[in-house]
This record gives structure tokens, C-alpha cells and sequence, in this order.
């Protein structure tokens, strides 16, 4: 495609079982074929980038490998008639950070598939503000706006501190639904309190391990980013006719419930796959990123870190201490 390009990035080895993180200098010749060469400016801090980065096999199969599921940068070369040389891009989720070395990294290839035009509206460090999370927070809005109304209620956000709540919360609020928003730690809470939530729940205020199939209801629907016993009390407590999606499993990936929720209730229980979103609705969606659904005070709760530092963010994340979003800014964004 070009003469190889040397540049710089996180690098996962292993090393007698163990995971260790190292930026490198690379070249663009060791990257995967593709038809699009990209220099990345920004990516940003996803849970699946500190479980690849710290030796997870269900999320990256082979090392060593740049993690990175986000990416917004210039094309440098490109084969494909779509994408000149030049043109503002980003990519998420596909296998990008996966098993595809990832944003981590100054530069990635990628199949052309997987590529979209940075929206009008959209700077690229915006992009990665939203990045995955906003996207999967986007898609979650998406589809519970289409059954649950403002006026019917209180919607309820689990993990509403993190990337994809955080964002959730805020789309909502936009939006003009009352939000109930769930997190277990103070500086969570405090940030919620800036987005302008009224209602914040403790953890074990939104936990019910009994037995009972059905309680009181509460929600009008629910956006849940963590699984396990939050989703079944959820499902417990949601009005008749409510929409809850679903597309995390920090708090568990088993989930305890009957079929009562669903069939005296009538709740519609939708996962929410960004990785695999179609092409276009995934291209819908970050045009409403862009433009009717683009928030206000973008920034608020954004940590833009260089390569040193998100070594220790990919490591923060894991111990469930990053709140907000974490953006990584390359060298050519300073440019």
C-alpha cells in the first residue's frame, strides 16, 4: 500500500504465563491486511481493552496485542475508492482491539468494512468521548426510546457511573426522561450529581435476592450495563409494557428469573450487541451522536491521558475505578 511508517505503541506480551505492558516502536509492515491505512489521533479506555490488555483469552486469542476497540484518526493510504487519503475516520468495535491490533496503537489497518466517515458535527476527539461505550450507550437510547416514553415514568440506569452509563444518563436526561441512576462508589455519585441526576441509588438499594417472582413496580424501563442480580431485580420491578436492554456482566453473567416478568408484564428484554451492529444503523446512530442527540458539556468527566498513562488505566478499570470517560490522545492530535 505505502512504504512502511515506524510508530509507536501498547504492546501486551506474555511472559511465562504472565501479561506485562510495554509501548514499542512498530511499522506499519507488521500490521494486518486491509484496505484502509490509518493514523490514529484518539482512542479511548473500553472494559474489553483492560481484559485484553491483561491476558483475557475470551476477549483476545493471541499476544503479543495492542489493544484498543476505538479509533478515530486520517486516512494515510487506502485501496478502497471510499476512503481518499486525508479523510477524517473512525472505527469501532468489529474486532478492532480484539484479535486486530487496535487504537493503542499510532497507526491500524482495517478492512474498509468496518470504517466510517468522522460525522459533520463530530470532532475526532468527540468521537472517542463517545467512543464504543457512547455508541453501546446510543443503541441502548435507541431502542429503549422506542418503547418507553418520558412521561411514563422514571428510567432506571445500572452502572451509571461507567462509559456506557455515564453517557446513558446523559442521552436520557436530553431526552426528557427522569432518571434513577445506580453506582457504588462516592466519586461516582458525585459525578452523576454534575450530569444533574436527582435520584441516585446505592448498589444494594437496586439488589433484591429473594425469591419472589414479581415486586413493586418502579421503572418505566431500565438501561442495564452490569448483569447478573441488578438485570433480575430490574426485570422484577419494571411497569407493564417496559423495554430493558441489557449489554454488561461486571455484577454477573448468570441471570435468576422467571418467565412472569415477561409474560404478566409484557416487558421486552433487548441485548444490545455493538460489536456487530449492522453497518447501517451503526452509521444512524453516530449521525444522531452528531447532530439531535449530541450532548452539551461533552467533556464533563473526561480524563485524556498519553500512552504512559493509560497503562495504569487499563488496570484502574478493572478495579472498577474509572468513572466517566478515559481518552487516549496521540501524538499526531497534538500536531
Amino acid at each position: 500500500m505505502s512504504s512502511p511508517i515506524s510508530f509507536q505503541a501498547i504492546r501486551i506480551f506474555e511472559e511465562d504465563g504472565k501479561f506485562e505492558q510495554r509501548i514499542v516502536e512498530r511499522s506499519t509492515g507488521d500490521l494486518p491486511e486491509g484496505e484502509v491505512l490509518i493514523q490514529v489521533h484518539y482512542s479511548s479506555l473500553n472494559y474489553k481493552d483492560a481484559l485484553s490488555a491483561s491476558g483475557n483469552r475470551g476477549v483476545t486469542r493471541n499476544y503479543p496485542h495492542t489493544p484498543g476497540v476505538d479509533a478515530s484518526g486520517i486516512v494515510a493510504a487506502s485501496t478502497d475508492p471510499d476512503f481518499k487519503a486525508g479523510a477524517s475516520v473512525i472505527v469501532t468495535s468489529y474486532d478492532l482491539g480484539m484479535n486486530t491490533d487496535g487504537g493503542f496503537g499510532e497507526y491500524i489497518r482495517v478492512p474498509a468494512a468496518w470504517v466510517l466517515p468522522l460525522p459533520e458535527g463530530l470532532t475526532m476527539q468527540e468521537a472517542m468521548i463517545y467512543g464504543t461505550a457512547g455508541f453501546t450507550a446510543a443503541q441502548s437510547f435507541w431502542e429503549l426510546h422506542a418503547g418507553c416514553k418520558p412521561e411514563n415514568g422514571p428510567v432506571l440506569v445500572t452502572g451509571a457511573a461507567g462509559g456506557v452509563g455515564s453517557i446513558a444518563v446523559r442521552l436520557l436526561l436530553k431526552g426528557g426522561y427522569e432518571v434513577a441512576a445506580v453506582s457504588g462508589h462516592d466519586t461516582g455519585k458525585s459525578l452523576l450529581k454534575e450530569l444533574g441526576v436527582q435520584q441516585i441509588l446505592d448498589r444494594k438499594d437496586a439488589v433484591d435476592d429473594g425469591n419472589r417472582p414479581l415486586l413493586k413496580t418502579q421503572w418505566n424501563g431500565v438501561i442495564d450495563n452490569v448483569g447478573g442480580l441488578p438485570l433480575s431485580t430490574a426485570l422484577k420491578t419494571t411497569r407493564p409494557g417496559g423495554v430493558i436492554t441489557t449489554c454488561g456482566n461486571v455484577a454477573g453473567a448468570e441471570l435468576s428469573t422467571t418467565v412472569f416478568p415477561f409474560i404478566l408484564r409484557g416487558l421486552r428484554l433487548i441485548g444490545i450487541d455493538s460489536q456487530n451492529c449492522p453497518y447501517v444503523l451503526r452509521k444512524r446512530l453516530w449521525q444522531n451522536l452528531a447532530s439531535e442527540w449530541k450532548l452539551p458539556n461533552l467533556k464533563v468527566g473526561l480524563k485524556e491521558v498519553s500512552m504512559e498513562g493509560m497503562l495504569n488505566e487499563t488496570k484502574s478499570i478493572l478495579r472498577s475505578e474509572v468513572k466517566g470517560r478515559v481518552v487516549l490522545r496521540h501524538k499526531a492530535a497534538e500536531k
